[in-house]
């Protein structure tokens, strides 16, 4: 029967990946830095526009339960980064370290 095209599988990875990042969030809210540990106070903040936002995988966590997520970066510190990412009709925003977070090619596909 073959693979699918690239614009199934991308469906397919995103369909999975919605459910993974459900699943994830039943074992507890989602986790964000401190504003102790982002020390916004002494530390310049950047907030991009749309059109500057990146696509990004990151490391988020769910209470316990960590899981990788594509997301757009909509925000940062010289250490941390703001990021956004969907699962279905719902919208997550959170705070990660800096290193948890990795730039994605842009030439991988549109968000």
């Amino acid at each position: 029967m073959g693979n699918p095209g690239p614009s199934l599988a991308a469906h397919y990875d995103l369909r999975s990946q919605e459910k993974s990042i459900i699943a994830a969030s039943k074992h507890g809210p989602l986790q964000s830095l401190t504003d102790r540990e982002l020390a916004i106070a002494d530390q310049p903040l950047t907030v991009y526009p749309y059109r500057l936002q990146r696509r990004v995988r990151a490391w988020v966590r769910f209470g316990p339960e960590s899981i990788r997520v594509d997301a757009v970066i909509v925000r940062s510190t010289p250490k941390a980064a703001g990021i956004e990412f969907r699962a279905g009709d719902q919208r997550f925003r959170c705070w990660v370290w800096g290193n948890a977070v990795e730039l994605v090619d842009e030439a991988d596909g549109a968000r």
